[in-house]
Formats: structure tokens, sequence, C-alpha cells
């Protein structure tokens, strides 16, 4: 003797729902089942039910992962900007703690190294690319987590250097510079041990 194959709970929503229709479609005035139990219409009705259910969780679905993706790209947009943060507060606080601390940030100790970064090598200076700047490229330092750039008149004296500005990379763009002036540049590397040395100066006549 035959016996009934169904197996419901192995199918998909959309598969249930396509097997039910189906099934309601054959017994529909199909003389064998003159009193089908539950009625056709309650089955068929269940299969609707199911599919405007199944609707909308897909929508909701869609909602939740359209707004997970923005809770997401929200995430990635304050890390990014702590980030920042954080490599200005280093740069700007020579390494030193209780300055740090000042700032709500942790200290945490560096890998590797428990001194300050070495001397910054071959920097040179090159005008930029619009009209009163200065682009500054040096030798990246490997235990630094950010640069110092200082700047001087011609000639640079012992207290003619005045701060620029900070960078995270071994690279830095110098604004608001008078053109015809020979100014002279330096840059030092910094962690959270404290600032190294600074570079061997470079000079350049700003075009």
């Amino acid at each position: 003797m035959a016996s009934i194959k169904l197996n419901f709970s192995r199918l998909s929503v959309p598969e249930k729902i396509a097997l039910t229709r189906r099934i309601v479609t054959r017994m529909t005035g199909n003389a064998r089942f003159t009193t089908p139990h539950p009625p056709l219409q309650v089955i068929a009705q269940a299969a609707d039910d199911l599919e405007e259910a199944e609707n909308i969780a897909q929508a909701a679905r869609q909602e939740a992962k359209a707004k997970t993706t923005i809770r997401n790209n929200k995430e990635d947009d304050l890390g990014g900007a702590l980030n920042q943060a954080v490599g200005y507060v280093t740069s700007v606080s020579g390494g030193d703690e209780e300055f740090i601390e000042s700032a709500g940030m942790d200290l945490r100790a560096t890998p590797g190294t428990s001194t300050p970064p070495t001397q910054p090598a071959a920097l040179s200076a090159t005008a930029g690319d619009h009209d009163g700047t200065m682009d500054l490229s040096w030798d990246p330092v490997v235990e630094a987590t950010s640069y110092v750039i200082e700047m001087s008149p011609d000639p640079p004296t012992a207290t003619s250097w005045g701060h620029k500005g900070v960078s995270t990379k071994s690279t830095f763009t110098v604004p608001g510079l008078t053109s015809g002036a020979r100014l002279w540049f330096r840059v030092a590397a910094v962690n959270p041990n404290g600032q190294g040395p600074w570079s061997d100066p470079a000079t350049k006549i700003v075009p």
C-alpha cells in the first residue's frame, strides 16, 4: 500500500506555499475527494496567510539589513574620526602621559619599543601644487605614530623655529607661504614614549 511523503518541515516557505496550492488545485472538483477535511478553502486561506506573513518578514529583513548597513557606516565614520583624534593628541602631546590623559584617552604600551622614535631621514621640500604651498616628505620611521613639523625663516636659529602642524603620514603640505621667501623645515617622529630627535633641516625658496 502506497504512503504519502510530505516532507513539509524540510521545505522553504515559498515551497510550502507552492505545494499547498498545487494540492488545493488538484483536489478542487476532484470526484475522488468529495468531503476534504479540513475544507480546501481553509487550507488555501492558511497558505495565503503564510504568504502575507512571509512578505512582511522579508520586507522587515530588508529594512533591518539597510539599517544595519547605515549603522556600520556610521560606526566606521566614528572610528576614523577617533583615530585621527588619537594621531593629533599623540603628536601635540609629545608622548606626555598627563597631557594624553587630559584628553580623556587611555594609555597603552608600544609593543617592541620603550624609547622615543629615531630621527627621520631624507627630509625634502618641493613646491606644492598651489601657490604659497610647500610639500614636505621624508623616510617613514617604523616606530613612529605621528610626526611634528616646524618651520623657520632664513637664517634658522635656536629660537626661530615655529610649529606648523602634525601628520600621521611621512608627508605634509605647508600652506600660506609668501612667494620668494627662503624657508627652513624640520620634522620629528613621535610615539607614546615621547618625541624623537629633529631631522636634518631642509630649505627651499617658495616659488
